[in-house]
């Protein structure tokens, strides 16, 4: 059976500087996998290549052993690839119910007109609750995003890149700029993200990556410097040298 997501040699260069330095991973269907590294290590450029942001100088992408390497950015997304991002993409004017209940309308081709027939669509009407729900919306469901706490703005992220229904879900560091207060929920909301979705997670918050991942896959200078479960990375000697005991849990 094929990967959910994979890469072959994929490479990246902007002149003369080899970003993504010929990486291959591997991210297996129901995966709960890490991608870590310092700052500079070229996992933002990695995540752009996969979600077409960027285009490859070489290598490829297959998402289900399909090759999507030139694919554009809607193009995957319709294929199942989603994704959050460091600084999230919210109308804050918008509420909750509102947002979900339009990615929803969107994807079955609905567009804003779903407001007007919603009511004769009882299968959208659970999908969006199921959402709520899942991601400890309830309660705010009817307030402008904009007034939502951080945290409470990073799940409707994820419950919105969810609605789409992804067969592969990049995270793009997940619990940036959430208070330490608010991470908890984040952590327990994840881990119970179901599993026919896989999940690649960028994340700099070391106890998030611990406590969430299955695997991890370590990058430096744009190249794979490590890959294996939990425990062998966290025993890895090169991986404390150059990571996890320098600015791992900065």
């Amino acid at each position: 059976m094929s990967a959910a997501l994979q890469t072959i040699a994929l490479e990246k260069r902007f002149g003369g500087l080899i970003a993504t330095d010929k990486v291959s991973l591997t991210l297996e269907h129901g995966a709960r996998h890490a991608l870590i590294g310092p700052n500079g290590a070229g996992k933002t450029t990695f995540v752009n290549l996969l979600t077409g942001v960027l285009p490859a100088n070489g290598g490829q992408i297959l998402l289900d052993g399909n090759d999507i390497t030139r694919k554009s950015q809607i193009q995957r997304a319709r294929l199942g690839l989603g994704r959050t991002f460091q600084i999230n993409q919210l109308f804050g004017a918008m509420t909750p119910v509102e947002s979900i209940g339009l990615a929803v309308s969107e994807r079955m081709g609905g567009g804003r007109d779903f407001w007007r027939r919603v009511g004769t669509r009882t299968d959208i009407l659970d999908e969006i609750t199921g959402l709520i729900e899942r991601f400890r919306l309830t309660e705010v469901m009817d307030h402008p995003t904009r007034l939502l706490p951080y945290g409470k703005q990073r799940l409707l992220e994820i419950a919105l890149a969810l609605a789409s229904n992804p067969r592969v879900l990049l995270l793009d560091e997940p619990a940036a700029g959430v208070p330490e207060a608010e991470r908890g929920e984040l952590l327990e909301t994840l881990a119970q993200l179901p599993r026919d979705v896989s999940i690649l997670l960028i994340e700099h918050d070391m106890d998030l990556v611990f406590a969430f991942a299955e695997r991890i896959t370590v990058l430096v200078n744009g190249a794979l410097f490590a890959d294996g479960t939990v425990s062998e990375i966290m025993s890895d000697p090169r991986v404390q040298a150059v990571y996890l005991g320098s600015d791992a849990h900065a």
